[in-house]
Formats: structure tokens, C-alpha cells, sequence
């Protein structure tokens, strides 16, 4: 046994043993021989740091693919209804693609029932790196689902689930989490979470309330609690806007690897550092569509998106975006509007090599350059953006646009211009 594994044993040996652990841990090793644990895991998957994050309806195999492109090392599936997903071929058949470019890769799943949440793991088992049970997701229709967030009450059902996993699966199971209030009962909470079994504990440092305008800063200092208490890897997930702020929080809080969700989708070259256009990513995007079958949805929500600056200014391609319901379309849509952020481009004196920031810290690029999403509470017309992208998606059941990573994963800029003025005094 590893040094993380005897101590794991020696602290289940002083702590008494849940009903539901049918096994005991060497007893599921000599189940699953083969099957990776904690850092053998991490290390198979190449030691990750750059982390792409499960995002409803945004995290499809093409983003993924665009995304490794441009240095991630490691990508989530979108979040996966685990009971649907076992129930239904039409939604497995349009939800979970994958290549074999597509790896590492782990899928993510919300459920509230362990043996449907098994039958729903084994359906990728051959295909993945591990299974991700979903204990972050705060939005309304997780509350109304019953999944998510909304079972950090439910200890002993979320230990169920993972154990479940943990017993009977022949990858591994990993879970991603967010805080409470208190960093005691944070620290508690994951420490449960790996003792059920889970292999990697992906943190997110808010809280389920914390979410939409109301979403404040992720608190790195919990993130390091949590990184102190387990044997496990841990990801930490919260406030990456640009590419330098991933190596600040490892430096803050020594996880192995950080998680961006929101930032990945307006900026997909985030990991690598280059500053590029819009234009750009929004034409190798589409390239790679071409090839892999990607729902028109998907490629409009993301197309808003990269163009969240431009869109503004050239309102009628905003709506003409709107409208678009194939390939055709959006080519047309990407070269109408390449042609005109070329054309503003060429009038700008902009230098990609200068860094230039406003009076809150923030760089400031011209809207034709991806860059992380800066949310002010009067955005008018980001809101008209967003409108128009949320009748275009008609087609989008109402259920899985309520939880896309846009509001799940969202950071609140307003709270961190303020820290920004606090910390530049």
C-alpha cells in the first residue's frame, strides 16, 4: 500500500465503519487490481494542472477538443442526468461523444440514487478516465432534481453514492464539491468524500448560495483546508480570469490543478497564454465542428460567447446570430463578422505585447481579443445578448439551460474589483 493509502486504512480503523461500506478497502483493491487510486491516477493522466470544467451543454467533445488545443490537460464531460442517461439511448446518444483524441477525460454525472448512478457509470466505464459525482451544481432545477449542491445536507446519501461507485466500478470515482460558511465542516465534508471513496475531490471555493448576481468570490483558503486535511489530489475551482491566476492559486492553496469553467468559454485559450482574436478561436471552433456533430445550440451559445464584446457593437450580426440553425449559417456569421473586427483592428493601436490595465486591475483589450467575461450589473446590452441567445435556444429544454455553466461557475466581478481596490491600498 501507498503512504496515502495506509493512512487512509489507519483512519478508517479509528473511525466507525458506515452500514453501507459492504467492503473493506482491501478488499475492493484485490476486486480491482488494476483500477488507479488517488495519485496513481493523477500520475496516469499526466500530473493535470490545467483543468477544463463539467458545463452543461458547453463542455461537448468539439469544445473539448478546441480546448486541448490550446493547453488543457485535462477536460470534463458535461454534467450528465444520471437516470435519464441510463434510460434513454437518444439523450446518451447526443450528450456522450468522445475520440480518441478525447483523453484524459472524465464524465460527470448528478444522481440521487446509487444503483442508478452505477448503471449509469457503467455505460462509460470503457471510454473514460473516472466518473465525477456532481455535488456543486446550485441552480434551481438541481434544488427541484434533488442532486448537486442540494445534497451537502445528505452525508450519508452522498457517501452512498460514491461508495457505490467506489465498490462496484472499474474506473475510478472522483467528486466535486463546494464549501460551507464554516471551513470545519468544509474540511469535514471532504473528508467524508474521500473516505467514501472518492479519488480526486475537486473544490469549489463558494458557497450553494452563492450563485448569479449573488456569486462573490471563491474563498482559495477553504480550497487549502480542504488540500491539508486529504491524501487525495485536489482541484481547486474559482476566480481564474487570466492565465497567470492559475499558478497563483496553486501557489495559495497547493492543489495539483485548477478548474476554469466560465473564463474557458469566453477565452479557450486561457491555459496557453496567447493573446488572440476572437475570430480565430471562433473559426477553429467551427473547423473542428465540421468533423464531429455538434447540436446547433451548443455552437450558437458558444459563438455568443467569444463574441460577448463584439456583439454590442455589431447588433445586427447579433441577431442574425440568433437566427442561424446551421453550418452554413454560422460560416456565413463568422466571416461577416471577422471581416468586421478585421476592419476595427486595423483602426486601433492596440499591442498585444503591453499590458494595459483600468483603474480596478483589470487588463483591458479591445473587443475583438478573447477575454475573460467581466459582469456589471447594468450590462444592457450583454442582457440583449442574452435574450436573443435564450429565444434562439427554443429547441433547448428549459431544464439544462437553467443550469449551464454561465450562472453555475460564474465569477462576480464586481466583488472582485472591490477586492482589488482593498488590496492595491
Amino acid at each position: 500500500m501507498t503512504v496515502a493509502e495506509t493512512t487512509m486504512a489507519a483512519a478508517a480503523a479509528t473511525t466507525k465503519v458506515p452500514e453501507h461500506f459492504t467492503m473493506t478497502e482491501d478488499e475492493i483493491i484485490a476486486k480491482f487490481p488494476t483500477r488507479l487510486r488517488g495519485f496513481d491516477l493523477y500520475r496516469k493522466m499526466g500530473s493535470p494542472k490545467n483543468i477544463v470544467a463539467p458545463m452543461v451543454d458547453q463542455s461537448e467533445l468539439a469544445w473539448r477538443m478546441l480546448s486541448r488545443n490550446y493547453g488543457a490537460d485535462l477536460c470534463y464531460t458535461p454534467m450528465f442526468n444520471a437516470k435519464v442517461f441510463t434510460n434513454e439511448q437518444k439523450y446518451r446518444d447526443e450528450q456522450w461523444q468522445t475520440n480518441e483524441t478525447d483523453r484524459p477525460v472524465i464524465v460527470q454525472f448528478c444522481a440521487n440514487d446509487p444503483d442508478i448512478l452505477l448503471k449509469a457509470a457503467s455505460l462509460v466505464a470503457g471510454q473514460a478516465d473516472a466518473v465525477d459525482l456532481n455535488l456543486g451544481c446550485p441552480q434551481h432545477i438541481a434544488r427541484r432534481g434533488h442532486y448537486g449542491s442540494f445534497l451537502m445536507d445528505e452525508w450519508e446519501l452522498v457517501s452512498k453514492l460514491i461508495r457505490k461507485l467506489h465498490e462496484n466500478l472499474e474506473i475510478p470515482v472522483t467528486a466535486k464539491i463546494r464549501v460551507f460558511p464554516e471551513i470545519e465542516k468544509t474540511v469535514e465534508y471532504a473528508k467524508m468524500v474521500e473516505a467514501a471513496g472518492a479519488q480526486i475531490i475537486t473544490v469549489h471555493g463558494r458557497l450553494r448560495e452563492q450563485k448569479g448576481h449573488k456569486t462573490g468570490l471563491a474563498d482559495w483558503t477553504k480550497i487549502k483546508a480542504v488540500k491539508d486535511a486529504v491524501n487525495v489530489p485536489v482541484f481547486a475551482n474559482g476566480n481564474i480570469l487570466y492565465q497567470e491566476d492559475i499558478q497563483r492559486c496553486i501557489d495559495a492553496t497547493n492543489v495539483e490543478g485548477v478548474m476554469t469553467a466560465e473564463t474557458n468559454l469566453y477565452n479557450p485559450a486561457l491555459f496557453s497564454g496567447k493573446i488572440l482574436p476572437t475570430w480565430q478561436l471562433a473559426e477553429e471552433y467551427l473547423e473542428i465542428c465540421n468533423d464531429v456533430p455538434t447540436k446547433p445550440a451548443y455552437i450558437r451559445a458558444h459563438l455568443f460567447k467569444l463574441f460577448r464584446y463584439s456583439l454590442p457593437i455589431h447588433t445586427d450580426l447579433r441577431q442574425k446570430l440568433a437566427e442561424v440553425r446551421d453550418m452554413d449559417g454560422f460560416w456565413q456569421f463568422i466571416r461577416d463578422m471577422k471581416a468586421r473586427l478585421i476592419a476595427d483592428a486595423e483602426g486601433s493601436d492596440f499591442d498585444p505585447e503591453v499590458v494595459v490595465v483600468d483603474e480596478f486591475g483589470y487588463r483591458k483589450y479591445p473587443h475583438w481579443i478573447c477575454q475573460p467575461a467581466l459582469r456589471f450589473e447594468h450590462d444592457k446590452e450583454h442582457s440583449k445578448s442574452k435574450r436573443l441567445l435564450n429565444e434562439a435556444q427554443a429547441d433547448t429544454p428549459a431544464d439544462a439551460a437553467d443550469c449551464t455553466t454561465g450562472s453555475c461557475d460564474a465569477v462576480d466581478n464586481e466583488a472582485k474589483r472591490q477586492k482589488t481596490c482593498v488590496e492595491s491600498v
